[in-house]
């Protein structure tokens, strides 16, 4: 692994071993993991590996609804374990770099909100909205549950959360 650093993550202070892009290519666990490589950004990886996931949205959503969720479903339970088995490979639990839990969140938002460029920033900022701010339940799952599931799961309930709210602006007129 590359260099040891302090992750600050609120006010907990780890030290961890980060990759660099050489690390990935050898790990297909940490090529995913750290969304082939957008989890490597050194400010905002989150956000950065939600950008990357936006791509792969387009294609995804060329597909019919059931192999679209499919897709989502089968990501999200390889996510338990691509996501865990970093974590215990850098020694961190959710190592921000670990972004792999962000695009299934994204994914999770973006059926609920019409194809166009307006739409798919206004997905694209609530499912970080409620992955940065973390309301309850969401900071209970992250606070509470180790592991690949614990990383997951607060992002997937982001992203469901984030449907919610994009599925009452449709309703109400204003997508």
């Amino acid at each position: 692994m590359a260099d040891q650093r302090q992750l600050i993550r609120g006010d907990i202070t780890i030290s961890a071993n980060n990759p660099k892009f050489s690390d990935l290519l050898k790990s297909p666990t940490l090529f995913l993991a750290f969304g082939f490589g957008s989890g490597l950004s050194p400010r905002a990886p989150g956000t950065f590996g939600t950008l990357m996931a936006v791509p792969l949205w387009l294609l995804l959503s060329q597909l019919s609804a059931p192999l679209y969720w499919s897709i989502i479903v089968v990501a999200g339970v390889l996510g338990v374990y691509i996501c865990g088995a970093a974590a215990k490979q850098l020694q961190v639990h959710d190592h921000p770099g670990i972004v792999w839990d962000e695009f299934v969140g994204l994914w999770i938002v973006m059926p609920f909100v019409p194809i166009s460029l307006w739409s798919l920033l206004l997905g694209f900022l609530l499912f970080r909205f409620f992955d940065v701010i973390k309301p309850w339940p969401i900071s209970l799952i992250d606070k509470k549950i180790g592991g690949g599931l614990g990383i997951m799961l607060d992002d997937v309930i982001a992203g469901i959360a984030a449907a919610l709210v994009a599925v009452t602006l449709n309703y109400l007129g204003y997508i």
